[in-house]
């Protein structure tokens, strides 16, 4: 019996999904998760893909652990959370192609590609997706950019270090474009805010219940008196 996972690198917990599975077989879950945890450890804080591969006969078991999705190794480079949620507007961070290529190495065995260059490919794409910027450029640039062989030498020689002044400049590159698009986000949020008040000035607000009661009171009122008369029904004759 397999069991595909998705668990946090170093800290799954119990829960019903695996449970059902294995406590009918009489095998020890506590025992299960903590060789997985020990399995996933180097990958704490990192969404993890396990297989568990289960002997029922036997209750043997073993744990095959795969490379964490490229979404997952890319913020863990970035050391955020979570990408941005305006990838268009606002970006999540910016890497070196070094940085790429090091993850295109650790994801090549899983993936279907023919090559590491294919690979640095696949994860630009993937950066494209997130709002992640590289070497300062939109992700499509440096694809077409890697096409055209710009980076062929740091691929081939699988260039993965990247120096401590690289690294500043990408990252003070990335803080002045993310004031700006902060700033240019906040001005069309006050803008929109601004329109949407001048419309709720120009439409005349709907007469609430208490004032439309007021005012068929008023005309009640000012009805003649004749016309009131006539609204009387005629007294019975005796």
């Amino acid at each position: 019996m397999i069991m595909k996972l998705l668990i946090d690198g170093g800290d799954m917990k119990p829960g019903p999904a695996i449970a059902q599975k294995i406590s009918p077989l009489g095998m020890n879950m506590g025992k299960i998760i903590q060789d997985i945890n020990t399995a996933t450890k180097s990958f704490k804080g990192l969404k993890i893909p396990v297989e568990l591969d289960i002997n029922p006969k036997s209750k043997t078991y073993e744990v095959k652990v795969s490379s964490p999705p490229v979404a997952e190794l890319l913020k863990k480079e970035l050391s955020i959370d979570k990408a941005a949620g305006l990838h268009k507007k606002l970006k999540a961070g910016n890497l070196a192609i070094e940085q790429i290529i090091k993850i295109s190495k650790t994801k090549l065995p899983n993936m279907l590609c023919k090559d590491l260059k294919s690979a640095v490919k696949s994860v630009i794409g993937s950066c494209q997706s997130l709002g992640i910027l590289v070497e300062n450029k939109e992700a499509k640039e440096v694809e077409q950019l890697i096409d055209s062989g710009v980076y062929d030498q740091e691929i081939k020689q699988e260039k993965e270090t990247v120096t401590e002044e690289k690294l500043q400049e990408l990252k003070s590159y990335f803080e002045r474009l993310h004031r700006t698009q902060e700033d240019i986000i906040k001005k069309e949020e006050e803008a929109k805010a601004a329109e949407e008040a001048a419309k709720a000035v120009a439409t005349p607000a709907a007469p609430t219940a208490e004032a439309k009661a007021g005012k068929d009171a008023k005309a009640e009122e000012k009805k003649p008196a004749t016309e009131a008369k006539k609204e009387e029904k005629p007294a019975k004759k005796k």
